[in-house]
């Protein structure tokens, strides 16, 4: 069975939800993301969105977000192409949010 957990402060996802978000085999997940070419973002839910979070997998040109509660049930998935992106400054000069 494909889970979500919050465990020990951190979330674990199975590589079969990532995998089928990013549109990639599931045994090439763990390999892509030690190897730094699928990475991972966690946001956590403020005002009325406290107790959600925001887990975001990006390949490539795709990202995968999954909104949980803290006992990892989906409430929303959605998956979108995105621009090739950049170093951490989002481009020279360019400020996040700007």
């Amino acid at each position: 069975m494909s889970t979500i957990a919050f465990e020990q402060g951190v979330f674990r996802v199975d590589a079969d939800i990532v995998g089928a978000g990013l549109g990639i085999e599931p045994a090439l997940v763990q390999t892509l993301m030690r190897d730094g070419q699928i990475t991972s973002v966690c946001e956590r839910g403020a005002g009325e969105d406290v107790g959600r979070y925001r887990l975001t997998f990006f390949h490539g040109n795709r990202a995968f977000q999954l909104v949980v509660d803290i006992e990892g049930h989906v409430i929303e998935r959605s998956r979108h192409d995105i621009e090739a992106r950049r170093g951490p400054s989002h481009g020279p000069g360019r400020k996040l949010g700007a």
